[in-house]
């Protein structure tokens, strides 16, 4: 039997994680591509998604699209930055906190010695590996996958996989809280501050203060939004000094202006507009 044979569909919130993927072929075609991902199409492919993307009912609805992509593009970009800047220091523990199709592990320079643990349920990761073999991937570090539910105790599949709490970790969750409830990504937060070393990095996504109500009432059946259920804390910094990290925020339009890729729609409520979070433990 063949991967394609085997390979299990899609479903429910990792589903949307093959949509990241064709947003990220897309801006790897680009002359002036912020990163280049060259897994990303087969991932897409693999998922039922081609290169031209499925029309919409109106121009709402377009226009929600063309902001979630750039979103996804802008992003990458500041979580490439921030894996470079944290193995830079010399962190060589990287942990993907729902890592869906992420190609880090083979589209980046790692130092030598550097672990990247990939912790995501047993079907996405089923799906990838399927996709990598495939390809005939070739990780540029040593990846390790976890697979396990991000509600449950991670942690101790993680430690039982080989992460060292004593050494510092640089943490990403890149799309990922929006699709907690709030009890569980305080809960996310508290672990992953419970295993992180003083000198531990992270990097966080959050989403804009009243998405979920501007946009999930009227969102498809099975469609991202459909799924969206936790916001932007008010204040992101405080909340995270209260987990004892040391963090800095950056709006979406903000690191867009420096990546060359301004937003040019007028601002309207800056705290509407999406959060980059990079942070150190104390």
């Amino acid at each position: 039997m063949t991967d394609d044979q085997e390979r299990v569909r899609p479903s429910g919130v990792w589903a949307t994680a093959v949509g990241v993927a064709r947003v990220r072929a897309l801006e790897s075609e680009r002359e002036n591509a912020l990163f280049r991902d060259p897994l990303a199409q087969a991932f897409a492919t693999a998922g039922g998604l081609g290169p031209s993307s499925p029309p919409l009912p109106d121009e709402a609805a377009h226009l929600r699209r063309v902001a979630v992509s750039y979103s996804i593009v802008i992003r990458t970009k500041f979580l490439d930055d921030l894996l470079q800047q944290a193995c830079a220091s010399g962190v060589r523990q990287v942990v993907l906190l729902g890592a869906g199709m992420d190609s880090r592990a083979y589209r980046m320079d790692w130092p030598e010695g550097t672990r990247l643990f990939e912790v995501d349920t047993a079907a996405p990761l089923d799906f990838k590996a399927s996709v990598l073999r495939q390809e005939r991937a070739v990780a540029r570090c040593e990846r390790i996958t976890v697979a396990a539910d991000l509600r449950e105790d991670w942690p101790a599949a993680l430690a039982a996989a080989g992460h060292d709490p004593a050494a510092p970790t640089v943490w990403i969750a890149e799309g990922l809280l929006i699709y907690l409830p709030e009890d569980a990504v305080e809960l996310l937060l508290a672990r992953i501050s419970a295993h992180s070393a003083p000198g531990s990095r992270m990097g966080l996504t959050l989403s804009p203060r009243g998405v979920i109500e501007r946009f999930r009432a009227d969102a498809a059946p099975g469609s991202a939004a459909s799924m969206w259920l936790s916001e932007t804390p008010d204040d992101p910094v405080g909340w995270l000094a209260g987990h004892g990290w040391r963090a800095t925020s950056h709006t979406l339009r903000e690191r867009a202006a420096a990546y060359g890729r301004p937003i040019t729609t007028p601002p309207q409520h800056e705290e509407q507009s999406g959060q980059l979070i990079s942070a150190v433990r104390r």
